[in-house]
């Protein structure tokens, strides 16, 4: 990547769309440009899709709950990811190191189904113990990581 296109990533994060119109108006980039670098963009994986962003609590699903997962499993942990993938309401879910071996994040709609998310995750075999946290107040929820970086920062890390 190159200055150009790190600032077009920065703008889309900002923004939140990738309308070339408006990201040439925030970067000053020529339209035809910035198709022809949304484009490759696109190609090499860097950009995934052109979904809308939902605000989860206006959506309904204002709970989130965040769950330590300890479990013992055999094998690769993507097979035994996919069953905690499978629990409704997990958005996110993390491999990781240390004692708690999955970090999972759901949303849910109250407190009641908070209930109904544990009982899921512990009727999986291979978990030995689920610890989790409510989240009181959301103080940021940016799906896209370039938004919470300055500019420059940004180009001195990811330039080329």
């Amino acid at each position: 990547m190159d200055e150009r296109d790190v600032r077009l990533v920065k703008a889309i994060s900002d923004l939140g769309t990738g309308s070339p119109e408006r990201l040439h108006e925030e970067t000053g980039i020529p339209v035809s440009t910035i198709h022809y670098r949304l484009n490759n963009l696109r190609e090499a994986g860097i950009i995934e899709n052109d979904l809308y962003d939902l605000d989860h609590e206006a959506l309904g699903l204002g709970v989130t709950v965040i769950v330590e997962v300890l479990a013992n499993y055999e094998g690769p942990y993507e097979a035994f990811a996919d069953q905690l993938l499978a629990v409704e309401g997990v958005t996110e879910a993390f491999f990781t190191m240390g004692e708690t071996d999955f970090v999972v994040l759901a949303r849910l709609s109250s407190s009641d189904t908070v209930e109904r998310l544990i009982s899921d995750f512990e009727a999986i075999p291979e978990v030995e113990r689920t610890n989790s946290t409510f989240t009181i107040a959301t103080l940021r929820d940016e799906p896209r990581a370039p938004a919470t970086y300055d500019l420059d920062t940004l180009i001195e890390e990811l330039t080329d």
